[in-house]
């Protein structure tokens, strides 16, 4: 299977082709946090001419659907929708959450794993993993203090940008986490691996917020209607 990746989630604009067959696979991740639609598709057609690959050769595409960056995730489900509609290919949607868990738990997948995103105001999104990999927790938004709870349960591993925030709660005198990455983003490379193996639907993919959005329209601006 031949998958291209996208992920514009976070602090990255990244794009990957992998060929599940070979185990080739071509990547190229940009570090920002603003600027994602400029940047995405020459990102794309760059990896698509590094990888020898057409759109027709494509078999799927994967693309990070949340939770992130409200304008950024819009860019990478939008982007990876237009080339699904466009080649006829199906396309898929992971959450950001497993992106990040996807190396270690490649890496033990016996060991607990929890992953987290910085939500701000003392809140995080977070999905706890199990042995296998087998989801406990499944994605959402929490305080901080109940993610350090559900990781000292494990006790877990801690990935993803929200892991400082769960280290520096962790409280005194207890044995610190097994494992902090707090990666800005995840590696779009897992984002790939993760499409190849997801279970193919006929929806296409849309993003995952988990909450509103901070900002919201005034009443008082709108406009009566006649």
């Amino acid at each position: 299977m031949r998958v291209l990746a996208i992920d514009t989630a976070l602090e990255a604009c990244a794009a990957a082709v992998l060929d599940t067959k070979t185990g080739a696979i071509t990547r190229e991740s940009l570090a920002m946090v603003r600027g994602h639609a400029e940047a995405l598709m020459p990102l794309v057609a760059r990896v698509m001419s590094q990888s020898g690959l057409d759109f027709d050769d494509i078999d799927r595409i994967a693309v990070t659907v949340g939770p992130g960056s409200f304008t950024g995730l819009r860019v990478g489900v939008s982007a990876a929708r237009g080339f699904a509609l466009a080649s006829g290919k199906p396309a898929v949607g992971l959450t950001t959450l497993a992106a990040y868990a996807a190396p270690h738990v490649a890496a033990n997948d016996e060991a607990p794993l929890l992953s987290v995103i910085d939500a701000r105001n003392d809140q995080v999104y977070m999905q706890l993993f199990g042995p296998g990999g087998r989801t406990i927790i499944h994605p959402r938004i929490a305080t901080v203090r109940d993610a350090v709870r559900a990781a000292s349960a494990g006790p877990a591993r801690i990935v993803g940008t929200g892991a400082g925030l769960v280290a520096a709660a962790w409280p005194a005198g207890d044995p610190p986490p097994p494992l902090v990455d707090a990666a800005r983003a995840p590696a779009v490379e897992w984002v790939a691996h993760l499409g190849a193996a997801a279970l193919q639907t006929q929806a296409l993919p849309k993003p995952l917020y988990l909450r509103a959005p901070d900002a919201q329209p005034q009443d008082a601006a709108r406009l009566p209607r006649r």
